[in-house]
């Protein structure tokens, strides 16, 4: 397990210098942006906004792999998600947020590792993707890596400041990361 503290350190170093090379849109760019500056009701609204933009593939039947992905996920049989979004992945390995998909998927099985790197690639693909940042502090924490998991959750608050979830996980974690002052 002392491993993945220089895993998830790599993730968190590496791919902001990874975003140059990641084609956004100037939409994208613009969306988030708008993100880091909005009040919570507007940020709701921009969060939503990229999802979509992240959510599109470019091609309808990626799409319908990633709603049929999506459907199962919902509905429990993460079996299935996992095979649509793998099958996604094979006809589009440059798609981050099918990436994104799968590893909440393997999270819901406690499939750590693989979730892990599933993250990983999304951040090497999409360095903004916040829920992804988001997610690798979820499972820095269920691994019990206090101080990789605040390291995340505030990156998020670097993208989206006013992203609740990230803020109750700070507020939670503060206390027991090492070094932090109270």
């Amino acid at each position: 397990m002392h491993h993945l503290k220089y895993v998830v350190a790599a993730i968190l170093v590496l791919a902001p210098a990874m975003s140059s090379a990641q084609v956004q849109s100037d939409h994208s760019r613009d969306l988030l942006q708008q993100l880091h500056d909005a009040d919570p009701a507007d940020a709701k609204k921009i969060e939503r906004e990229l999802d979509l933009v992240w959510a599109r593939s470019g091609s309808p039947s990626m799409d319908l792999l990633m709603t049929r992905g999506q459907d199962a996920l919902e509905a429990g049989e993460v079996e299935d998600a996992i095979g649509h979004f793998s099958a996604l992945i094979d006809h589009a390995p440059d798609f981050a947020e099918a990436y994104h998909r799968r590893a909440t998927a393997f999270f819901r099985q406690e499939e750590l590792g693989l979730a892990l790197s599933d993250l990983a690639q999304v951040l090497t693909l999409n360095p903004d993707h916040f829920e992804a940042t988001y997610g690798l502090g979820v499972v820095m924490e269920t691994l019990d890596r206090t101080d990789e998991a605040f390291d995340a959750y505030s990156r998020v608050l670097d993208t989206y400041p006013t992203h609740e979830r990230a803020l109750e996980a700070v507020e939670r974690l503060r206390t027991r990361v090492s070094g932090q002052s109270l």
